[in-house]
């Protein structure tokens, strides 16, 4: 089986916009660099946070060449490649241009609802059409499908290059299943930043971050200590971020995160249609405990 190699503090890119709205690739650059110098294991690119629905194909190429040449092989880059008709996202693997990139992250399909036997022929066809390492991505709030405990596991079992899954349905209980009956090489990454501490406690290897494009170092020193044993420090840290982690969400994603890093001076707060900026109010709280925060 091949071996999962997305561990630690994964950043779920976002996609920087000028004024008038087009890719900022001179803050793209400047962002994914500090990441880089603060405590970032690997990329995600071009998957929800990075709104890649609302981007072109030429931008999506270049985006993803811009974060290859700029990593430069130090860490994995994983990139979304994922949709809800099967033979889509099949030819997309078998013609697109993946160099660069160390593995793909692939979502349940969304919209047509698929039973678990479908779920688990999708991504089976998906496995077979790369020779990438495959992350699963079960986000049931955004699919309205939730790839099961029991199918999970039965795709890591059939799948050589399965290697992983980014679970982010919210259900402990679940991610618990998954971990107690996975084979050894097969990974769980906390899909949700509110719940990484817990996740990671339970047996997950890491997380593919919102809150990291902003808060690389805090959020993988506590991921560190968590790997070495010291939970009561790492617990300090994953509540100093409590309401912080609910407010990045209230307006969506990346609205949140995109409030914040402008208030860090990162980036323009600009989202694509049908994305908006967060509310006035949201961005006000999160001002606040930013500033309690000393961040």
């Amino acid at each position: 089986m091949v071996h999962n190699i997305f561990k630690g503090l994964g950043i779920a890119l976002i996609t920087p916009f000028t004024q008038d709205g087009a890719v900022d690739y001179p803050s793209l650059i400047r962002l994914v660099s500090y990441q880089l110098d603060n405590g970032a294991d690997f990329f995600c690119i071009l998957a929800t946070t990075g709104e890649t629905p609302c981007l072109t194909k030429e931008e999506k190429l270049k985006i993803k060449d811009t974060v290859v040449d700029l990593v430069h092989g130090r860490v994995p880059i994983l990139m979304g490649c994922g949709g809800y008709n099967t033979a889509a996202v099949v030819e997309e693997l078998q013609t697109g241009d993946f160099r660069g990139i160390d593995g793909v992250l692939s979502v349940c399909p969304y919209y047509n609802k698929p039973s678990q036997e479908g779920l688990y022929q999708h991504f089976k066809a998906i496995a077979a059409a790369t020779s990438l390492p495959v992350v699963l991505y079960n986000v049931p709030g955004r699919t309205g499908v939730n790839l099961k405990a029991e199918t999970t596991v039965r795709l890591a079992r059939d799948c050589q290059n399965i290697v992983a899954i980014k679970e982010a349905s919210g259900n402990l209980e679940q991610v618990d299943e998954i971990i107690k009956n996975k084979p050894r090489d097969f990974d769980v990454i906390s899909g949700d930043d509110s719940l990484t501490f817990p996740m990671v406690s339970c047996g997950a290897v890491g997380v593919i971050s919102v809150i990291g494009n902003a808060l690389p170092k805090e959020f993988s020193k506590m991921i560190r200590l968590q790997f070495r044993g010291e939970y009561d420090a790492a617990r300090k840290i994953h509540h100093r971020f409590t309401d912080l982690f609910s407010l990045l969400f209230v307006d969506g994603n990346p609205a949140g995160v995109k409030a914040m890093l402008h208030e860090m001076g990162f980036i323009e707060n600009v989202l694509r249609l049908p994305l908006v900026p967060t509310r006035i109010s949201t961005l006000q709280k999160m001002s606040e405990i930013m500033r309690e925060l000393k961040i």
